[in-house]
C-alpha cells in the first residue's frame, strides 16, 4: 500500500483531466487535495474524494480530458496568448522546460511579477492553483498554475496605482473607509456598476474573452477591473507591511458581513494563494502582488453593484477586535468534521485556511467563527444553456 505523502504526490501529478470543464469552470480536485491533506484526512478519503469529484462535481458535470493546443508557447510567444483561453498544455510544457533550466526559485522571479496582475482570472481559481502548489511544494502542479495564469490572465491594472499614502493605517481601516464612501455615493457607485456592465465592447475588441461573458460573473469582474474606480488604486500605506494577518483579518470581517457568499469566500482562500506566492518574490515584488490583491479584492466587491454598509463592518469589527480563544479546540474538530463531509470543495479549503491564520494569529475568535460560516454551490445561470466559447 502506498503511504499518504506517495498518495497525494500521485494525485498532484495527475494530467488526467483539463483544467476547466463546461467551458470555464475550473477544475477543483487538486484544491481539494491539499486541504483535505492539510486537514489530515486519510489518504484512501483523499483518494475516494478526488475520483468522485472527477466523476461529478458539483455543477453535475464530469471533468473532462485534456483540450489540443492551438500553438506552441515559447519564450519568444508566451505574453501573446495571455488570457486567450488557449494552448494551457503547452504552457505547461514551457514553464516545465524553463523550470528544468532556471530552477523554481528563478522560474517564480521572473514569470510570476508579470502573470501576479492577472490574479482575478478564472475567478481566482488560477492563483489559488498557483499558490496552493507552492503551500504543497508540489512541482508539477506549480507549473500547472503558472499554466493557467497564462490561460486566463485578466489583468487589475496595478500600473494605475497612486503612490503609497497615509490614509488608512490598517487593511480593516481602509476596508471602513471604503465602506463609508459607499454608504454617502451608494446610488451613484451601484449605477455606474450597471453603466459599465451594460458595455460589453469590452468583448467585441478582445479585451475579455467571449468565454468570460457566458460566464456572467467573470465578465463582471472583468469588466469593472478594466474600467476602474479611482477608489481602487488609492493604494495605503500598509501594503508595505510584512504582517500579512491584518489584511486577513479585513478579508475575513467582509465574509462575515455576508456569511457564507460563494464570492467573498474566494478572496480568503485567494489571499492564502497570494500571501505563499509573494513570500518567494523579491520584496519589491510582494509589495507590488500586496497592491494587486487590494485592487482586485475591491473590483471583485464593486463588481456586485453593492459594498457593505460601514454600521455592519464597525459593529463586526468591534465584536471580534480583541476576541480570541483558549480552550475552543473542540469547535473545530466540529467544523472540520463538517468540512471533510461536504462535495462542496470551497468549504474544506476555507477550514483549512482559517484554522491556519488562527493558529499563528493567537487563536482569534472571528477565524474559528468564519471557518464555520460554509457556503453551498450556486446555480449556473441560463448562459450555461449555450455551448461553450471555442
Amino acid at each position: 500500500m502506498p503511504d499518504r505523502e506517495e498518495v497525494i504526490d500521485e494525485l498532484l501529478n495527475d494530467r488526467t483531466y483539463h483544467i476547466e470543464f463546461n467551458g470555464h469552470l475550473t477544475n477543483h480536485a487538486k484544491h481539494a487535495v491539499v486541504a483535505l491533506a492539510g486537514l489530515g484526512v486519510p489518504a484512501a478519503e483523499i483518494r475516494a474524494y478526488y475520483d468522485a469529484y472527477a466523476k461529478l462535481t458539483s455543477y453535475g458535470s464530469a471533468l473532462e480530458a485534456p483540450k489540443p493546443d492551438q500553438h506552441v508557447i515559447t519564450e519568444a510567444n508566451w505574453r501573446e496568448h495571455l488570457g486567450r483561453r488557449t494552448s494551457f498544455w503547452s504552457y505547461c510544457d514551457f514553464f516545465d522546460r524553463r523550470e528544468r533550466e532556471l530552477g523554481l526559485d528563478e522560474l517564480l522571479r521572473r514569470y510570476v511579477p508579470e502573470l501576479l496582475p492577472g490574479w482575478t482570472g478564472s475567478f481566482t481559481h488560477a492563483t489559488i492553483h498557483l499558490g496552493w502548489a507552492l503551500d504543497a511544494g508540489h512541482r508539477w502542479m506549480t507549473v500547472e498554475g503558472l499554466a493557467y495564469l497564462a490561460f486566463s490572465y485578466a489583468t487589475c491594472h496595478p500600473e494605475r496605482a497612486s503612490a503609497p499614502s497615509g490614509d488608512g493605517t490598517s487593511p480593516v481601516e481602509s476596508l471602513l473607509r471604503v465602506a463609508g464612501e459607499w454608504d454617502e455615493r451608494r446610488d451613484e457607485l451601484a449605477h455606474w456598476v450597471a453603466r459599465i456592465l451594460a458595455d460589453t465592447s469590452p468583448v467585441e475588441d478582445g479585451r475579455i474573452h467571449p468565454e468570460l461573458l457566458r460566464s456572467g460573473l467573470q465578465f463582471r469582474i472583468a469588466r469593472t477591473l478594466i474600467e476602474g474606480h479611482p477608489l481602487f488604486y488609492d493604494t495605503p500605506a500598509w501594503t508595505a507591511d510584512d504582517d500579512w494577518e491584518p489584511l486577513y483579518y479585513a478579508v475575513t470581517l467582509l465574509y462575515l458581513a455576508y456569511p457564507g457568499d460563494f464570492v467573498l469566500l474566494h478572496l480568503i482562500t485567494s489571499l492564502h494563494a497570494v500571501e505563499q506566492i509573494a513570500l518567494r518574490l523579491p520584496a519589491a515584488e510582494r509589495r507590488r502582488a500586496v497592491v494587486s490583491f487590494w485592487i482586485g479584492l475591491l473590483g471583485t466587491v464593486f463588481s456586485g453593484g453593492d459594498f457593505p454598509r460601514r454600521a455592519k463592518l464597525d459593529a463586526l469589527h468591534r465584536l471580534f477586535s480583541g476576541a480570541t480563544d483558549q480552550e475552543r479546540d473542540d469547535d473545530w474538530d466540529t467544523t472540520v468534521g463538517r468540512a471533510v463531509l461536504e462535495e462542496e470543495e470551497h468549504n474544506p479549503k476555507l477550514v483549512y485556511v482559517l484554522r491556519r491564520v488562527w493558529e499563528r494569529s493567537g487563536r482569534r475568535s472571528i477565524y474559528r467563527v468564519a471557518a464555520a460560516q460554509f457556503t453551498a454551490t450556486p446555480e449556473l445561470p441560463p448562459s450555461f444553456d449555450e455551448p461553450p466559447v471555442a
